[in-house]
């Protein structure tokens, strides 16, 4: 196991922070830590700061935490990122991983599996918390197959507002909380629906439930 892991924390919560700090800290492989709470000051840090593995969450007001996985990944090709965040759905999983994290842990996790995750994946491995992901042997329907799909035609952004907007939240209400200007989500909300093809909310929460992106029952 690696010792004196440097690690970049970023989530827009201060108090999420400081208890995950509190966890890292903990751990005796854990060496400096310092936390950001947005994607674009975890761009400018990590230039910085040079930490062996980033462990960020997926949903922050400005670039976002996909976007913001993008341009680490753009920095530097070998950057080490592990999201850590609410969303357990396999689609979130899926798209984190192809925006290029090396792995995937809950929130709704223990605690020591951050703390497992972070010492795996500094190492070079990948680690998906058991259960995030469908196992290999299961068969995906076609439309399932479909659906995901057509979800990857969206930006990273436009995935967020998606996510947003299909549970129910106005263009007012994303625009609030993204920090995103009202025209460009409106912009946003053009776009999603003219490459998901429809035409009103209804047929976007559909989508989305089709997803598992809401839950039903």
């Amino acid at each position: 196991m690696r010792e004196n892991i440097k690690v970049l924390l970023v989530d827009d919560h201060t108090v999420v922070r400081a208890g995950f700090r509190m966890l890292l800290e903990s751990q005796p492989f854990i060496g400096e830590i310092v936390d950001v709470e947005r994607g674009e000051m975890a761009c400018q840090e990590y230039s910085r700061f040079l930490p062996d593995v980033v462990v960020m969450d997926l949903s922050m007001p400005g670039i976002g935490g996909l976007e913001t996985i993008r341009r680490l990944c753009q920095q530097n090709e070998d950057v080490i990122i592990l999201v850590y965040s609410i969303h357990d759905e396999a689609i979130y999983v899926e798209r984190a991983l192809q925006a290029g994290a090396k792995g995937y842990v809950s929130k709704n996790s223990a605690a020591e599996v951050l703390a497992t995750a972070v010492s795996v994946v500094a190492e070079g491995k990948k680690y998906i918390e058991a259960g995030l992901l469908p196992e290999v042997q299961d068969v995906r329907h076609n439309d399932t197959e479909q659906l995901h799909a057509v979800a990857d035609a969206l930006s990273p952004r436009e995935f967020d507002v998606f996510c947003l907007l299909a549970k129910g939240l106005s263009a007012h209400d994303v625009a609030a909380e993204l920090c995103l200007g009202y025209k460009t989500v409106a912009n946003y909300n053009t776009q999603i629906k003219n490459k998901l093809n429809v035409s009103n909310a209804a047929e976007l929460a559909h989508i989305a439930m089709r997803l598992g992106l809401i839950k039903t029952g």
